[in-house]
């Protein structure tokens, strides 16, 4: 599949990237319209989700108008030709895996590799990561990306794991430049019960909270 370029435009309208993983294809085909409505813009299929490749290739078929779709737990070089294959248009991986990053740089693919450490967060930037995912973001909270960011302002970091309604806001105070976020985005009660109209409730509440966070900045 060709690949359509991701949009940082998009991005940076709503630097917030919903991580879908687990889910069927037709609830994916139910839940993107709605994503895309309440003015989210970056959607995540994860490669361990079933059947994730003809998911990602359907999306972009169907729904690629005012989205960027890319694929997540991206670990080996394999994961990334099959994903690339499928045409996402970015990739985020849970690990620095050199060869996935490198050979995303060499192709023009925004990269989002996982890190922890400050050494390992700074090793995915000097690698050439457009943004490093600061995974599990869950035991660290929100002080631990504003003390990344005082001695390496350059960097972009996106806090993912754990980010909800109660302390996005304080993320995005502390300086973090994205958040990846998934269960708490796509609540299972609303999805299982096919309520749709809650979902979009409820993306509504994290889209007005994050145009909120992102104004006082």
């Amino acid at each position: 599949m060709s690949q359509r370029p991701f949009s940082w435009e998009l991005f940076s309208k709503a630097p917030l990237i919903g991580i879908l993983r687990g889910q069927s294809s037709e609830e994916i085909s139910q839940i993107l319209p709605i994503f895309r409505e309440v003015g989210l813009t970056t959607i995540e299929i994860t490669m361990n989700t079933a059947g994730a490749e003809s998911i990602i290739r359907d999306a972009l078929k169907t729904h690629s108008e005012g989205l960027n779709i890319g694929a997540g737990t991206v670990c080996t070089v394999d994961d990334l030709d099959k994903a690339l294959e499928a045409g996402a248009q970015f990739i985020v991986t849970p690990i620095i895996n050199k060869k996935v990053i490198k050979a995303c740089v060499k192709r023009g693919v925004p990269i989002f590799p996982g890190a922890f450490t400050p050494s390992e967060i700074y090793n995915a930037w000097s690698l050439g990561a457009s943004m490093v995912k600061i995974y599990p973001a869950t035991s660290l909270g929100p002080d631990y990306v504003k003390d990344v960011k005082a001695p390496l302002n350059q960097l972009k970091l996106m806090p993912t794991g754990g980010i909800s309604l109660d302390n996005m806001e304080a993320y995005f105070n502390a300086g973090a430049d994205g958040l990846g976020i998934g269960s708490h985005l796509f609540d299972k009660a609303l999805i299982n019960k096919k309520n749709w109209t809650g979902l979009k409730l409820h993306f509504q509440k994290f889209a007005s909270l994050m145009n909120l966070s992102l104004r006082k900045q």
